[in-house]
């Protein structure tokens, strides 16, 4: 393991988040800004974190990130997403904790598209009976 590097991509939303690991010191830089700088959001930086503190694996991985499209939210999503996804090129053995964490799965929820002669995708203009 001197100097792998383990690719994956993570989506969620319309967000899309390619992530490599490589064996370092706990650096997490998303879009060639510090982690802390990049995600303004408390509950962003605990959603990146969740895989590696499952895994054992804080402080030992360095986590380069590039991510696009979608928000806040949705970044943080994918980035998840895709460090679950290269911690497994890293190690299968970590396979059964993420699946059994939900993490290995792409959340498929996205917005539903508007419909024609309404408001939204499902919201109808108010009805006046007289």
């Amino acid at each position: 393991m001197a100097d792998e590097r383990f690719y994956a991509t993570g989506k969620r939303k319309t967000s899309v988040a390619r992530v490599w690991l490589k064996p370092g010191t706990g650096r997490v830089e998303i879009n060639k800004r510090p982690s802390e700088e990049y995600l303004d959001r408390e509950t962003s930086k605990m959603v990146i974190a969740q895989p590696m503190a499952l895994t054992n694996t804080v402080g030992k991985l360095d986590i380069y990130v590039t991510v696009m499209g979608g928000g806040i939210s949705g970044q943080a999503g994918a980035i998840r997403h895709g460090i679950s996804k290269a911690l497994l090129e890293l190690n299968p053995e970590f396979r059964e904790v993420l699946k059994r964490a939900g993490f290995l799965t792409r959340d498929s929820r996205v917005k539903e598209r508007k419909k024609y002669g309404r408001k939204s995708a499902r919201a109808r203009f108010q009805y006046s009976k007289r």
